[in-house]
């Protein structure tokens, strides 16, 4: 498997909120359920508390983790493996909600590390599909008090009340970091990257198919994870800084998304043009419009024809690729080493 292989969906099933129609209809498959929101792409993360959910199964029936942690130079790379060893460092996700999303937050690495013994926290970032409105840290300074009173009672109301309602429109680009409250609205459909982790610290759980008492805090207790949330002020032009729009080629996400990750829209050559080249090195990509093509080697096999709605796995392995075609592509890659 050294050139790109193209992988299905991976769905973990039944999840607490609604969704999943646009991640079929952007597969062109059936829709099959209205409770699997989410498809973790080419992923080597299991779900949180659990030993295989959430892994990505290759074509010949093997985990992607397995493979590659056997040979992480062929899949990451040399410099990724003497950097990081097998970890991908990323984690890739088209996530379709059906509802508003509950508020919530993630832990740093740094509390990751202390109080849950994880290798990273996770920050997130999003590529917008569809329209509709994200919100995003506090407008003013929050106490820890308050906010366990409004998890307790679970205030949605006054939760919501104290963030940033930001208008996200198709192309656009979020990033949100680690410990900042955020909830998705429903209708927005995006591409997700984040960190390599299932860390959530559920702040509003009422009218969802979950026990957040019990499972909002990844075990720690509520009074612990909420110091792992970012209760300050952030002024509107500080949460603008966190969004990038009208993006027609090149990166999609802020600067301060580069040591996490990197996310690129990228345009096929289409016509006479010659071939687009893209850098050898591990990526997973998503073609969201058009048909195309993508070669990595001279051999009459190594080619592969894009059309959208593909979610693609490419190796380090595969080197340098040429893309053509009237196709447009999200290119996701870990941080450079």
């Amino acid at each position: 498997m050294s050139g790109p292989i193209v992988v299905s969906a991976n769905q973990p099933p039944e999840r607490f909120y609604l969704g999943g129609p646009r991640i079929a209809e952007f597969r062109h498959q059936p829709s099959t359920s209205d409770r699997i929101p989410e498809d973790w792409v080419a992923s080597t993360t299991t779900m949180f508390g659990e030993t295989a959910l959430g892994l990505s199964t290759l074509p010949n029936g093997r985990l992607l983790r397995d493979a590659v942690n056997d040979d992480p130079r062929h899949w990451l790379g040399d410099a990724h493996t003497e950097r990081w060893g097998s970890d991908a460092m990323m984690l890739v996700k088209l996530l379709d909600p059906g509802q508003q999303l509950p508020v919530h937050a993630h832990p740093d690495d740094a509390f990751a590390k202390q109080h849950l013994d994880h290798s990273h926290g996770k920050t997130e970032a999003w590529v917008v599909l569809q329209s509709g409105t994200v919100y995003l840290g506090f407008t003013r300074e929050v106490s820890e008090e308050e906010l366990l009173e409004w998890v307790r009672v679970q205030d949605t109301a006054a939760m919501l009340g104290a963030m940033h309602p930001i208008t996200v429109n198709a192309g656009d680009g979020v990033l949100v970091p680690a410990g900042l409250p955020h909830a998705i609205g429903e209708g927005v459909f995006v591409l997700e990257i984040q960190q390599p982790e299932d860390l959530s610290i559920l702040l509003q759980w009422d009218g969802f198919e979950l026990d957040g008492e019990a499972d909002g805090h990844l075990g720690l207790g509520f009074p612990l994870a909420v110091t792992a949330v970012d209760t300050s002020a952030w002024s509107a032009d500080r949460i603008q800084e966190l969004v990038t729009r009208g993006v027609t080629s090149g990166p999609l996400l802020p600067p301060a998304s580069e040591p996490f990750f990197r996310a690129d829209l990228v345009r096929g050559a289409d016509g006479d043009s010659a071939a687009l080249e893209l850098e050898a090195g591990f990526s997973i990509l998503i073609v969201i419009a058009g048909a195309g093509q993508l070669r990595w080697s001279d051999e009459p096999d190594g080619v592969l024809e894009l059309r959208d709605g593909q979610t693609v796995l490419v190796p380090a392995a595969a080197g340098e690729l040429k893309l053509s075609g009237d196709v447009d592509l999200v290119r996701f890659a870990p941080p450079r080493p």
